[in-house]
C-alpha cells in the first residue's frame, strides 16, 4: 500500500513540475517582443539629364511609407505624374518639353516620407538652340579648320616645345590661372601664375590637353612661374631624362626635371639655379630662360631682362654653360650684346652654330649701325648668331623675323600689340616656330591682354650658316602631318576645336584629362579623321554620370549619328549603334556632350 501512495507521489510531483517548466517556457515566450519593420525608401535615380529637344524620365521610388514629391523650380517646366504616394513601388513619370530658352535649366525634386527621410533628384535641360548658330562665335577654330591657338578653351603663353617619341609636347605659362583669378574684366599682371601648361600633337592640329604643372606644391618657395624652355637627354640610366627651366618671377630662374614628358615633375635644388646669389648675375632680372644640348651633349642656359644701359644696348642678356648634370654652372656667366633686347631669350644649336633669339624692347630706334639690315621694330623676335657663344664679341646679329602680331596688316589679325616669347623647334624634319598673341580675348569678352600660343611653319635657311626669313602669324597655322585614326582609342581632351569654356580636370593618372560636361551642350572637335577605308558600326566612349553624347561627322547639321546615354556611378565604356551614315573619307568629328557633372574620357569607333 506505502508503495502504491509514494507512487502517486512520486507521479504528482513530475506531473506537477512539467507544468512548472511549461508555464515558464510559454511565459518566456510571451515577454518576447516581435522585431519591428525597417523603414524602406529608394529612389532609383539621383539626377536626370532631359535632352534639348523634349524627353521623359522614369523614377521608381520604393517605399513602406507614405511620401511627397515636390520640385523647387519658380517655373515649372517639367511635370512629375505623381505627387504624393503611398507604401509600395511607384513610377514617377518625369516630362519636359522642349529648351527654347536659350540656356540650359536644372531643378530639384524633393521626396519627403513621413518617417522623416527625405532623398532629391537633380533634373536638369541644355537648350535647344540651332547647334550651328549656338556654336558660331565661340571659337577661331570650332567651324574654320584654323590651327590657331592651339588651345581655344584657355589662356596660355610663352611656350616651348620637345619632340618625343613621335610626338611634339608644347609647354605654357598658364595665363588662364591669372584669368580665372581676376575674371574677364581684370588685368593679366600674371602674379597669380603659379602653374605651366601640357599639351602635345602628333599631326599638329588635334592637341592633348595633359594639365599643369603645380609649381607651387614642386616647389613652393617659388613666386609666379613663367615662360618654361625644356630640353631632353638620354642618361647613364637608359632613360631619357626632361630638363624644365622657368621664371620664379622676376627674381630668377627655377627647374624641374622627369623621366617622362608629362611628369611627375620634381623640384632637384630646392632652390634658384639663377639668382642674385649666383656669382656674375648682374642683371636685375635674372628670368626667361631658355635651353639647349648642343651635339656634345652640353647643356647651355641662356637669360636676363630689367634695367636698360642704354634702349639700343641694354646689356641685360646672359648664357652659362650648364654642368654634366644639367642642374648646376659649368663657366662663368658671359654677355650677349643683344641691340634693343627686352626679354624671352631662347637658344638653339643648328649645324654647329648657337642661334640666340630674343623679343626687342618698345624703345625709339635711335641708334643702327648696320647699313644693310633694317633696325627691328618694336617687340618683335630677331636673332644673332655665334660659333663660340662665351665670347660675347662673336655674337653676329641676325635680322628681326617675326613683327608683333599688333602690325596690322602684317599677317593675320591675331590680336593687339603685346610682349611675346618664342622657340624654334624641328618636329618629323620640319621647323616651326612657336609664340603667342591675344587670339581668343573677344572670344572670352576681355581685354585684360590674356595671350594663347600658336604656331607656324618656319622657311629656316640652313645650308649656309643659319637665316630665318620672315613669319607672319595666321589663324591657319600649321597643315595637318598625319589623318587621325577614330578606330583606335582617342582621348577626349585631343581637339582641334572645342565650343570655348570646356573645362578638363585629372582622370587620376599623370598627364591623362577628362571632360567635364555642364547642363548646357559643349563641343568637343577632332580634324581630319580617316573614314575612307573603312565605315564604323559603332561608336564607344569610356564616361561617368548622368548626361548625353551626341556625335555628328563634317559638320553640326541634322540628326546625330549616334547617340550615347549614360547613367552610371562609376567609370564605364559604353557602345552605340550608328544610326546614321557616314561619307566615305576625310572629315571632322564634333562630340556635342551635355548632363552637368557627367564625365567623358576616351572614345573610338567600331
Amino acid at each position: 500500500m506505502n508503495n502504491i501512495i509514494n507512487m502517486k507521489k512520486g507521479l504528482g510531483i513530475f506531473l506537477g513540475l512539467q507544468f512548472f517548466f511549461t508555464f515558464l517556457s510559454f511565459s518566456c515566450k510571451k515577454k518576447q517582443v516581435a522585431p519591428q519593420p525597417q523603414p524602406q525608401f529608394t529612389v532609383s535615380s539621383a539626377q536626370v539629364v532631359f535632352e534639348s529637344e523634349g524627353s521623359s524620365s522614369n523614377v521608381s521610388i520604393t517605399s513602406n511609407g507614405n511620401w511627397t514629391a515636390t520640385a523647387n523650380s519658380s517655373t515649372i517646366w517639367f511635370t512629375i505624374s505623381k505627387s504624393s504616394g503611398g507604401p509600395g513601388n511607384v513610377t514617377l513619370k518625369l516630362i519636359a518639353d522642349a529648351n527654347n530658352t536659350g540656356a540650359g535649366r536644372k531643378a530639384m525634386v524633393t521626396i519627403n516620407t513621413s518617417n522623416g527621410d527625405v532623398k532629391q533628384i537633380e533634373v536638369s535641360q541644355p537648350d535647344n538652340q540651332n547647334l550651328l548658330s549656338k556654336f558660331a562665335i565661340v571659337s577661331p577654330k570650332l567651324l574654320t579648320n584654323s590651327g590657331n591657338p592651339l588651345l581655344d578653351f584657355m589662356f596660355t603663353a610663352d611656350p616651348t616645345a620637345i619632340a618625343y617619341n613621335g610626338r611634339v609636347y608644347v609647354y605654357a605659362t598658364n595665363d588662364n590661372q591669372q584669368y580665372l583669378k581676376v575674371g574677364p574684366g581684370g588685368t593679366n599682371s600674371a602674379e597669380s601664375i603659379r602653374s605651366l601648361v601640357m599639351m602635345s600633337s602628333d599631326d599638329m592640329v588635334n592637341w592633348t590637353y595633359h594639365g599643369l604643372i603645380n609649381t607651387a606644391k614642386l616647389a613652393p618657395w617659388t613666386a609666379s612661374s613663367w615662360a618654361p624652355s625644356i630640353e631632353s637627354r638620354m642618361e647613364a640610366d637608359g632613360k631619357t631624362h626632361f630638363y624644365m627651366y622657368y621664371s620664379n618671377n622676376a627674381f630668377g630662374s627655377a627647374v624641374l626635371t622627369s623621366t617622362s614628358p608629362v611628369g611627375p615633375w620634381k623640384d632637384p635644388l630646392g632652390k634658384a639655379i639663377v639668382d642674385h646669389s649666383v656669382p656674375g648675375v648682374d642683371v636685375d632680372v635674372p628670368f626667361d630662360p631658355g635651353v639647349v644640348i648642343d651635339k656634345q651633349g652640353t647643356g647651355w642656359l641662356v637669360f636676363g631682362g630689367g634695367a636698360k644701359k642704354t634702349p639700343y644696348m641694354p646689356g641685360n642678356a646672359r648664357i652659362v654653360k650648364l654642368g654634366a648634370d644639367m642642374i648646376s654652372l659649368a663657366s662663368s656667366i658671359s654677355q650677349i650684346p643683344a641691340p634693343y633686347f627686352n626679354e624671352a631669350s631662347d637658344l638653339n644649336f643648328i649645324n654647329g652654330t648657337w642661334v640666340y633669339t630674343y623679343c626687342t624692347n618698345w624703345d625709339k630706334r635711335d641708334v643702327w649701325p648696320y647699313s644693310n639690315i633694317l633696325a627691328p621694330t618694336a617687340c618683335n623676335i630677331s636673332y644673332m648668331t655665334s660659333k663660340t657663344p662665351l665670347d660675347s664679341g662673336s655674337w653676329k646679329y641676325g635680322d628681326n623675323y617675326f613683327k608683333n602680331p599688333g602690325e596690322h596688316p602684317v599677317g593675320d589679325n591675331v590680336g593687339p600689340y603685346t610682349n611675346n616669347h618664342s622657340h624654334l623647334f624641328t618636329f618629323q624634319g620640319k621647323w616651326y616656330f612657336a609664340y603667342h598673341a591675344m587670339y581668343l580675348q573677344d572670344y572670352f569678352n576681355t581685354k585684360g591682354g590674356f595671350r594663347n600660343v600658336g604656331i607656324e611653319v618656319a622657311p629656316m635657311d640652313t645650308t649656309n650658316g643659319v637665316k630665318i626669313p620672315m613669319i607672319n602669324a595666321t589663324f591657319k597655322g600649321p597643315s595637318q602631318t598625319k589623318l587621325l585614326n577614330p578606330f583606335v582609342l582617342q582621348q577626349a581632351e585631343t581637339t582641334a576645336g572645342t565650343s570655348g569654356h570646356v573645362t578638363f580636370d585629372t582622370a587620376g593618372i599623370v598627364g591623362n584629362m577628362v571632360a567635364i560636361a555642364q547642363i548646357d551642350k559643349q563641343v568637343l572637335m577632332v580634324r581630319g579623321a580617316d573614314f575612307s577605308k573603312q565605315i564604323p558600326a559603332k561608336f564607344e566612349a569610356r564616361v561617368k554620370g548622368t548626361g548625353q553624347i551626341d556625335v555628328y561627322v563634317n559638320n553640326l547639321k541634322g540628326p546625330a549619328l549616334v547617340s550615347l546615354k549614360c547613367d552610371a556611378k562609376d567609370w564605364t565604356t559604353l557602345s552605340a549603334q550608328i544610326q546614321q551614315n557616314i561619307p566615305k573619307g576625310v572629315g571632322n568629328i564634333y562630340f556635342v556632350f551635355y548632363g552637368e557633372g557627367f564625365l567623358f574620357d576616351e572614345w573610338k569607333f567600331d
